[in-house]
């Protein structure tokens, strides 16, 4: 995967700290996130990360400037409602996203106005595509996986969505199903080869007929040869489908459910922990927003001379407010975290699971090509057994075998001669 790792308190530069015309080591891309945070995809190895490679060995990745003291963020902005990140304007590509509105962060005006330019899927929040230009594409001129599969799919039925990811490893285990039935059909095509062949070698030694003679009795000993020589064919053809075809593809099989269980434990865990710290940080912000409003109302109390309140009461409630606010700054860096590094595995999970597709395909692609030659092997051999058989009956001549036949069984050739009266 991916050899960067986030330090909590840090904060990714924004896409403009970065001249346009760096040149990057061969390999490398570069990249903006939804967020407008860029990022670097090794186009050899599909390793992601944040932080520029160095062309030059010994020189640090990223330059100690791209390091920031603002704020923690939250889906890009800063907790206190402003953008973590200036829209990006130039190489962007058209990739719509849908998706309930949702926000995290404090409830200033500022961040109020701002939800309505954000949409928020699976807990990771998306600029709105009327209100910031399209995110660039990574591979603009494929359907690549890893630019399709961010935003949810509606159910046929309209009863809820599916994650884009979920579609990827739906995709993918119907390609595991699919190589399980296409290897039970090259078994099966065995199992008749060899009930075949069977058959043909049990015909081959049947009695019938054996007493024939002559040039005729010799082409039907032939037909007979021929049928075992056949069979001896089926069964070869039967042993080559087992261990260059079966065997093969379920042995790919077998690995591609390993890579498969791989990817889907991996973002799986990523996704769960997203979700979880999603879920904190909305709790602390209605902590925080109870604190508030408790500080808020004490302090009116008092003021207004309805309560005994004392000042002491009111330094502790704006303790309480204080507390729950670093709770909400610390569950948003820790979020912010989970946030970035689910988007740095999606992109290269999203590459490995295109991967290992392409090579379903071309592996399946390869062996029905072995079993298509064998089968014309197949078919030139059994071609050959009948050979013999075609020549002795163009030999075949009645007359030769009346002959052979008359000769063998006579009993004279005096006729009787007739008698005087």
């Amino acid at each position: 995967m991916s050899s960067y790792s986030k330090k909590p308190g840090m904060v990714p530069p924004p896409p403009g700290e970065e001249s346009q015309t760096v040149i990057l080591p061969p390999g490398w891309q570069s990249y903006l996130s939804p967020q407008g945070r860029r990022y670097y995809v090794n186009t050899t190895t599909n390793e992601t990360t944040w932080e520029r490679p160095s062309s030059t060995p010994g020189i640090p990745a990223s330059p100690g400037s791209h390091r920031s003291s603002l704020p923690p963020t939250v889906n890009g902005y800063h907790a206190s409602g402003t953008p973590a990140h200036p829209a990006e304007t130039a190489h962007m590509s058209v990739r719509k996203s849908t998706g309930d509105s949702q926000n995290l962060g404090s409830s200033s005006p500022s961040k109020r106005q701002s939800k309505e330019n954000t949409i928020t899927i699976n807990c990771v929040t998306f600029p709105h595509p009327d209100t910031m230009p399209e995110q660039q594409l990574l591979k603009p001129t494929e359907w690549s996986y890893c630019d399709y599969f961010w935003a949810d799919k509606k159910d046929p039925q309209g009863n809820g969505t599916v994650a884009g990811f979920e579609l990827l490893l739906q995709k993918q285990l119907k390609g595991k199903q699919m190589q399980k039935e296409m290897s039970e059909f090259i078994r099966e095509r065995i199992k008749i080869e060899e009930d075949y062949a069977k058959n043909l070698a049990k015909l081959s030694q049947n009695s019938l007929a054996s007493q024939e003679e002559g040039s005729l009795g010799e082409a039907w000993a032939q037909v007979k040869k021929s049928l075992a020589d056949e069979a001896e064919v089926h069964l070869k053809f039967s042993a080559k489908l087992h261990s260059e075809v079966e065997k093969p593809l379920m042995n790919f099989r077998e690995n591609f459910k390993k890579d498969m269980k791989k990817c889907d434990h991996h973002i799986a865990d990523l996704r769960k922990q997203l979700a979880s710290r999603y879920a904190s940080v909305e709790k602390a912000r209605k902590a925080l927003t109870e604190r508030q409003r408790d500080l808020e109302m004490k302090t009116q109390q008092l003021e207004i001379k309805l309560s005994n309140k004392t000042e002491e009461d009111i330094k502790k409630a704006r303790r309480k407010s204080t507390q729950a606010g670093d709770d909400l700054m610390r569950c948003v860096d820790l979020y912010n975290q989970a946030q970035s590094k689910w988007f740095e595995e999606m992109v290269t999970t999203t590459l490995e699971l295109e991967r290992l597709e392409v090579e379903r395909v071309e592996m399946i692609r390869q062996h029905l090509c072995q079993y298509t030659q064998l089968r014309h092997e197949t078919d030139m051999f059994n071609q050959s057994t009948v050979e013999p058989v075609d020549q002795l009956l163009r030999k075949v001549d009645p007359a030769k075998d009346r002959e052979l036949w008359v000769r063998e069984h006579k009993t004279g050739n005096i006729r009787p001669v007739d008698m005087e009266i």
